[in-house]
């Protein structure tokens, strides 16, 4: 789930290091530099567009660009956490939360010809200061290994989110049926096809805050609607019957999700780039332990994060590996060891496939954050590659 106010804080130490027991989510690490960026760090600097995002403005410096890729080189000059959006409409076309004060960031975006809004969002809350950028030219016309790579990912967007309707009606129906038991059976596997393509889903904007909001990230006057108001009903011994229509929603917003994949806007770009937002997912929520606050099947989200992240990275190596061959073999080692860094906590007795999260030690947590942080930085680069911007 994006946007999480509650991750007001200031820019801590590496991941690597970070001591784990005491943090809230994670924040964009600073470097010595207030410049550094952590982000596309092959385009080049020269033909970025810099946006300078303040607690009271958003400054993007160009307005008018042609179409094709564009590099947003982001600076949070305010002292609050800060997001980035780009939207087409109502559709994200791609975005870059969690950005500490003093941090920068590089965000490579594939933009065709008419009107987007950029939005800088302090305390990474509400509707966010926007600037209208306008754009002339540029062609959605792919080559055909990136049709290939589109297709390919467009089908497992599509297999994960049909997947995940038949599972979601069973939980509906265990809350109806006032089932509490099966129900928490059901919740954790019911989420692993969200999680996996979680920034396709988010790109629609309107399921997003109905499916996964958390009850810390409410808005004022924002309704506790989704699988997290189920978990909270279900964990914390409250009466079903009161969450069934809460259950019946959640229940047409993934069937919506599904009917809405094929038009999903997909693009080599936003496939690498939405892979980062994964591993973002699982550094903010995951590791933390904040995404599942009473199940505590954190477990089960990281795994689909992860596992969605890679297949992105698959269906893009093939032009990835023309572009940049040497961040193929980094990613390549660097998911391997998250994936092993995870394999013992599985547990094939339990609801989702892992052991509670609660189980897991802080010297534990750390060393999970540590192989999330060895393949965050690489991974940042994906988006950038994959549109030929090395």
């Amino acid at each position: 789930m994006l946007s999480r106010a509650r991750l007001l804080l200031l820019p801590l130490a590496p991941l690597a290091v970070l001591p784990l027991a005491s943090c809230g989510a994670l924040v964009d690490a600073p470097s010595s530099s207030a410049a550094a960026t952590d982000g596309a760090s092959g385009a080049a600097a020269d033909a970025a567009v810099a946006i300078n995002a303040t607690d009271s403005a958003c400054e993007v410096a160009k307005t008018d660009l042609p179409g094709g890729v564009t590099t947003f080189s982001i600076t949070n000059s305010g002292s609050q956490v800060t997001e980035v959006y780009v939207y087409d409409g109502d559709r994200i076309v791609t975005e870059k939360e969690n950005i500490g004060p003093g941090t920068s960031y590089d965000l490579t975006v594939d933009l065709t010809e008419g009107q987007y809004q950029v939005a800088c969002k302090p305390g990474m809350v509400g509707d966010g200061i926007r600037q209208t950028v306008a754009v002339t030219g540029g062609s959605s016309e792919l080559t055909p290994a990136e049709q290939t790579a589109v297709d390919s990912y467009r089908a497992y967007v599509q297999q994960q989110a049909d997947a995940t309707v038949p599972l979601v009606q069973q939980l509906r129906d265990a809350v109806a049926a006032g089932d509490r038991a099966t129900a928490q059976s059901l919740y954790a596997p019911s989420r692993v096809g969200w999680e996996s393509v979680e920034p396709v889903a988010e790109s629609f904007g309107d399921l997003d805050p109905r499916m996964d909001v958390r009850e810390a990230d409410l808005e004022e006057g924002q309704q506790f609607t989704g699988w997290h108001r189920l978990e909270k009903a279900l964990w914390t011994g409250e009466d079903l019957a009161a969450v069934v229509p809460v259950a019946d929603q959640l229940l047409l917003d993934v069937q919506e999700l599904s009917q809405r994949v094929p038009n999903a806007a997909i693009t080599p770009n936003s496939i690498g780039n939405g892979a980062k937002e994964l591993l973002d997912e699982v550094a903010t929520g995951k590791i933390t332990g904040e995404e599942e606050a009473f199940s505590h099947t954190d477990l089960v989200d990281f795994k689909g994060n992860v596992d969605g992240a890679q297949k992105a990275f698959e269906v893009l190596t093939p032009i990835v590996q023309q572009n940049d061959p040497e961040l193929v073999t980094e990613l390549t080692t660097q998911f391997t060891a998250v994936q092993a860094a995870l394999a013992p906590y599985a547990d094939p007795s339990v609801p989702g496939g892992y052991v509670s999260y609660d189980t897991v030690s802080e010297d534990q947590r750390r060393e999970l954050a540590r192989v999330v942080d060895a393949l965050s930085e690489p991974l940042s680069q994906l988006g950038a590659a994959a549109a030929g911007q090395v």
